[in-house]
């Protein structure tokens, strides 16, 4: 991996694939860093890297092939227009900041800019995430691919062309995570409600649903034949799914909700 990066915002998902890209053989002096001057410092000294608290200090003969923003979505409006002067055919904005629409960049930046936005997931932090990108059509496929490369490096990564989509997504899978630790509360509390101490309620749901997640990445197998390996006709399991799999009240439903709920919230917010 051999490109000129320059990364806006450095906390843990910025360092998680600050880490992944140095590990696959990005050079750090090819790596600009703009954080607070405590953290900058700390970049520098840890990776090697540039660390920077402002744009400015970014060399003039330094041209990022990506400039990657992962700051705050909040922060985005205060210093994106500090970015223009980097547009150029040769560069590309990637965004993971939740919620800013290509619209967004696209107004600050202008028009020529090529941008892609992207929606990762909080388990990227620790290189399992799951990332959707979406670009404007002057993205060239290379430009593409290094993005596609560079998100790599923190989980599995998807494309969709239509920006719509992206509402969907972050109900799905940037919200995804929420609704797993739910899940193990749920599983916890139902434990408890069956008898069991508290502390090995939540041992027990917690590890069941992280080896249930190894398995179905070990595995080449669908979802639903998984299920049907551990279900046995009459058995325990079947007694349970019955009611989690009920037409009119369980999961299916009550996730088509939850994800519906979240999806038109995405929508007000990019709004």
């Amino acid at each position: 991996m051999n490109t000129r990066l320059l990364l806006v915002g450095c906390g843990k998902m910025g360092s998680a694939m600050l880490e992944g890209w140095l590990a696959k053989g990005l050079k750090s002096d090819n790596v600009y860093i703009i954080e607070q001057a405590e953290a900058a410092e700390k970049l520098s000294t840890r990776y090697g890297v540039h660390g920077i608290t402002d744009i400015t200090e970014v060399p003039q003969d330094f041209i990022p092939k990506v400039v990657l923003f992962a700051v705050k979505p909040q922060v985005l409006p205060d210093v994106i227009e500090d970015y223009k002067p980097l547009v150029r055919a040769e560069t590309v904005f990637l965004s993971v900041a939740a919620g800013k629409t290509i619209g967004f960049f696209a107004g600050h930046l202008g028009e020529t800019a090529r941008i892609v936005r992207a929606m990762p997931n909080t388990p990227a932090a620790v290189s399992r995430g799951m990332t959707v990108m979406c670009p404007t059509d002057n993205v060239s496929q290379a430009q593409r691919d290094m993005c596609e490369t560079l998100l790599a490096t923190v989980g599995m990564v998807s494309w969709v062309s239509d920006e719509s989509l992206m509402d969907a997504v972050t109900a799905l899978s940037g919200s995804g995570p929420a609704y797993i630790f739910h899940l193990v509360e749920a599983m916890a509390q139902a434990g408890e409600s069956a008898g069991l101490p508290a502390d090995q309620a939540m041992m027990l749901a917690r590890q069941t649903v992280v080896g249930a997640g190894f398995l179905l990445d070990a595995s080449e197998e669908t979802a639903a034949t998984l299920r049907e390996n551990v279900t046995s006709p009459g058995g325990t399991t079947a007694a349970a799914l019955s009611v989690l799999m009920d037409t009119q009240n369980g999961l299916p439903d009550l996730m088509t909700r939850a994800v519906e709920a979240a999806r038109k919230r995405s929508v007000e917010l990019a709004g």
